[in-house]
This record gives C-alpha cells, sequence and structure tokens, in this order.
C-alpha cells in the first residue's frame, strides 16, 4: 500500500470524489468535520466542494441554527453542525481561558468579569447587540485596561466577559448580513443554550473528538489528532485509546469499523478535480498536521496538483497545476470560479484579507501560469 492510497482516502472521506451530493450543509459536517472559520470564504467552499451547496442554502441553514460559527477545537473558531455544539464548546474551553488568565494578571478579579456578565445579559435581553451597543448598554460595567491592557492585546474588559459568554453557551455570535465571510458580528441570548443538559465531562469530550476526528479522516496520525485537538501527547493518547484503533499503513490509524473498507479501497482511476481553500482539512491541520498556505489548492484523488486564487478585479480564478491542462479539469475551475462570482463575489481567505494585499500572490501565479 502507498501513499497514494491513504490521500485517495481521505479524499473519498472527504466527499470531494461527489459520494455526498444530495446532503444538507450540517450533514456535510458530520461527516467531513468542522470547518474552519475566520472570517473568509472557506466554510461556503467547503460545502461547494463536497455538494454543490450554494451560498443561499447555506446561509439559510446558519439562520436556522443548523449550523454555526462557535469557538471549539483549539479554541479556534468552526463551523460545526447542531449535533456537535456542546461538544465544540467543551473541548474549546480549556483554550479559550488565555484572555481571562491575562485579565487577571492585569488587576481584574473574577467577581468583575461576573458582573459584567450579568450586565451583558440584561443588555441583550431587548435583542441582538453589536459590541458597541452593548460597551453603551453596560456602561462603567465595562473598563479600559489601560496601556497595559493594549500592550497585551486587550483594551477593555467587555471581549473578556463576551468570549466567556459564548465558551459557557451563554450567548451566541450572529452575522450581521447573514454571511461567514464577513467578519461583522451582532451578540444575542442563546436561550436554547447547547450546554444546560450537556452531561459529557470534558474527558469524554475529547474521547468523542478523536472519534470524530478518525472518521471524519477515515485513518490519521496521532500527531495529526494533536495538532487538531490541541492535546498534548500523554492527553492525545488517552482520548484515543478506548477506540480501539488500528493500523491499517504505517503509522496511520482507523477505526475498528473502517479498517475493512480501507483494504478493500481501491484508487480511482480518473482524476477527481476539485478547488478547496488553503483552510480545507485536506490540506491541512486536520489530515496533514500543518498550517494554511498562503494560496488555495487544486486537488486530485488527496494530490495537491495545483494552487489558485481569484481574483475579483477580473472575476476570475488564476491558477497554476503540475498535471497536464484537460477538460475535466479546466471545467473544475469554470465551476468554482462562477461559484465565487456568483456567490460569494470575491473569495478571502480570512477577516483581514482584501483584494489589495492579494495583489502579489495574484500577479506571481498569474506569471507562473504564463511561463
Amino acid at each position: 500500500m502507498s501513499d497514494a492510497k491513504v490521500k485517495a482516502w481521505w479524499s473519498h472521506r472527504q466527499g470531494l470524489d461527489g459520494s455526498l451530493v444530495g446532503l444538507a450543509a450540517a450533514q456535510i459536517l458530520e461527516k467531513v468535520g468542522w470547518a474552519r472559520s475566520v472570517g473568509g470564504g472557506a466554510p461556503y467552499l467547503t460545502l461547494f466542494s463536497r455538494a454543490g451547496i450554494r451560498r443561499a442554502e447555506a446561509d439559510a441553514a446558519l439562520a436556522a441554527v443548523q449550523i454555526h460559527e462557535l469557538p471549539s477545537a483549539r479554541g479556534c473558531t468552526y463551523v460545526l453542525p447542531r449535533r456537535d455544539y456542546a461538544l465544540g464548546l467543551v473541548v474549546g474551553r480549556q483554550f479559550a481561558e488565555g484572555e481571562t488568565k491575562v485579565a487577571r494578571k492585569l488587576g481584574v478579579a473574577d467577581d468583575e468579569i461576573t458582573r459584567l456578565c450579568g450586565a451583558i445579559r440584561e443588555a441583550l435581553r431587548g435583542g441582538a447587540l453589536a459590541p458597541d451597543g452593548i460597551r453603551t448598554a453596560v456602561g462603567d460595567a465595562a473598563r479600559s485596561l489601560g496601556p497595559e491592557g493594549v500592550k497585551k492585546g486587550i483594551t477593555t474588559t467587555l471581549p473578556v466577559a463576551l468570549g466567556m459568554m459564548q465558551v459557557s453557551g451563554d450567548i451566541r455570535r450572529v452575522p450581521v448580513n447573514g454571511r461567514l465571510d464577513q467578519q461583522r458580528y451582532k451578540y444575542a441570548l442563546w436561550p436554547e443554550n447547547p450546554l444546560t443538559d450537556f452531561q459529557q465531562s470534558e474527558a469524554d469530550c475529547f474521547v468523542a473528538l478523536a472519534r470524530h476526528f478518525f472518521g471524519w479522516t477515515g485513518c490519521a496520525t496521532t500527531a495529526g489528532f494533536q495538532t487538531f485537538s490541541g492535546l498534548g501527547v500523554k492527553a492525545a493518547k488517552v482520548a484515543m485509546e478506548p477506540l480501539g484503533l488500528e493500523l491499517v499503513m504505517g503509522e496511520y490509524l482507523a477505526l475498528p469499523q473502517d479498517r475493512a473498507a480501507f483494504k478493500a479501497f481501491v484508487v480511482p482511476k480518473t482524476p477527481q478535480y476539485s478547488l478547496v481553500s488553503n483552510l480545507d482539512a485536506i490540506t491541512g491541520q486536520m489530515l496533514h498536521g500543518s498550517g494554511e498556505k498562503p494560496d488555495h489548492s487544486i486537488m486530485d484523488r488527496g494530490e495537491m496538483v495545483g494552487n489558485w486564487q481569484f481574483d475579483p478585479v477580473a472575476g476570475e480564478i488564476v491558477w497554476t497545476s503540475t498535471v497536464k491542462e484537460t477538460a475535466p479539469l479546466r471545467e473544475a475551475v469554470a465551476m468554482t470560479e462562477a461559484f465565487i462570482r456568483e456567490d460569494l463575489e470575491d473569495f478571502r481567505s480570512f477577516s483581514l484579507d482584501s483584494p489589495k494585499s492579494r495583489v502579489p500572490g495574484i500577479e506571481a501565479l498569474r506569471r507562473e501560469a504564463n511561463l
């Protein structure tokens, strides 16, 4: 068996072979994993590349709270399916305490934050508010942390309290315009707090996260799970131990129920091209234990065979490939290009990404494509 088989297996499990077409947004995220979200277009492309889901359908699922952006693995924001809201909040809890610890060092007492949380709760009883609206409503309950706070990246006590209330499920962030790729939010009370009747311990939640992870990937390494979960070596092994994982090739481990399917899996002979973001699981942390790269990727049966960027001025994808340009490859590019142009207007990697900042990368790709 070869790495090509593992990569093609990942591609199959991630639904990049078209096997998940017809499923709803939440079902896709249940099957392939949580979609990394940093105010860019990655969650939309995750759903489109797996099942052809357009932005209107994804936004409708978001509005119906069937999917939601929450602080979760490693304390990072992901778009999760409703099934996993409580799990995501619990496994992200220990990583979201950084601001609270910094605030304590700056002289902020826990009871001060507790009072501020109460003031925020009262302010939101009348409906969702943007941060400025909350700041006005809570008045002196929030205060500046001065020059030292600025140095530490926390200017006031308000974001500390808002972060705590998100992690506890008391409030949720709601996109102002209902879109995941434009990072302007209001905060709203969450009467259906997913943690209200949730009984699993943190340890049990990390076991559940490990089960999800190896189910999403089909097979992975211990290091891959460590990177995704944020756990150390010992804690990761403790979370994995109850799963009875079995070696399927080299260091790759699989759930017992997936071993036979992996063994029987045959790498497709026909190319399966798809365009994914630089935050997609198949290019980054979930499968490879690596960070994102500047360009987005063209994939074929789990292999990275090209790079791309969207040029919003020209309204087109600029791309290069390491394989021969064929009609199926051009069609995959054209389909994604039309999706971005018609549904998203642009494709940002993250909230601070801008057309201007992308010009050097786009021009470098264009030069490479013209060689």
